[in-house]
């Protein structure tokens, strides 16, 4: 529309996972970005629109489908390919999560068309805006840059993930005795001795669902206890490891299929009916 002013929508955080250096989320419908560079790696992905960018003097392209990993120190730029702009989430990792050797893979290739990676990459920028979901962030990050390694330095097809059941007993049993306080994925494999990505498949193969999974059920399963002991649900919250009443409320909604709030009330209105 004629007159109409540029839009420019910035969101920026850093979350406590180790290894991710900055979220960013933006939605620009004329700013173009010069030729830069960043120390770390950039992950992105593209919402809506596109973007056009030049890496290491070739034009590459961001389609909807696809996710793309822009290597540190490399200069690239970037506009909107579309007449409305582009919305886009990206992750900056440092190298930690990356190795060295992948930049040039990625130079080559920047732009992965890999449903699985897209799929977890998403995922990981939800787990990453809500605070109290670290286990998870840190689970899918880790997939994700192993996923990334994978795609980017070709090895021979792997074979289904071998079955580990006392690495992942041992897991749940430090799940089992830090429900209220939980632990990084980073200790966990410390205290396993175990690599992480190895860690998250042998517990989602030996019981059918992921670590930060299993322990949010823990929780919410101990907090359906508490709130029929008549705790309110603020208290309910801190008691059972959720980092405030609104991640209660958004787990509890998820496996139970009602607020803490409606729950507990339901219990009250038993209490209070006196019809036999």
């Amino acid at each position: 529309m004629a007159g109409q002013r540029p839009q420019q929508e910035v969101s920026a955080w850093r979350p406590r996972i180790p290894g991710v250096v900055e979220v960013f989320h933006a939605h620009f419908t004329e700013y173009a970005y010069p030729m830069h560079v960043h120390e770390a790696w950039t992950l992105l992905i593209v919402d809506d629109g596109a973007v056009r960018y030049d890496l290491d003097r070739h034009e590459h392209g961001t389609p909807h489908d696809t996710v793309t990993l822009l290597p540190p120190h490399i200069p690239h730029n970037g506009s909107p390919a579309t007449p409305h702009g582009f919305r886009k989430r990206v992750v900056y990792l440092d190298g930690t999560r990356l190795a060295e050797d992948l930049i040039g893979p990625a130079v080559d290739g920047p732009d992965l068309r890999d449903p699985v990676l897209r799929r977890r990459v998403a995922q990981l920028h939800t787990a990453l805006a809500h605070a109290g979901d670290e286990l998870e962030a840190e689970s899918r990050l880790t997939l994700i840059s192993d996923r990334l390694s994978t795609l980017l330095r070709p090895r021979p097809t792997p074979g289904p993930t071998r079955p580990d059941p006392a690495l992942a007993r041992r897991l749940r049993e430090l799940l089992d005795e830090r429900i209220t306080d939980g632990l990084t994925l980073d200790q966990a494999a410390a205290l396993v001795h175990a690599h992480p990505a190895h860690l998250v498949r042998a517990f989602s193969t030996a019981y059918g669902i992921a670590p930060h999974q299993y322990l949010n059920s823990r929780r919410v399963d101990r907090a359906r206890r508490l709130l029929l002991d008549g705790l309110p649900p603020t208290e309910v919250a801190s008691a059972t490891g959720f980092f405030d009443q609104s991640h209660l409320t958004r787990h509890f909604r998820k496996l139970v299929g009602v607020t803490p709030g409606r729950y507990a009330g339901e219990k009250r209105r038993r209490r209070d009916d006196p019809t036999p």
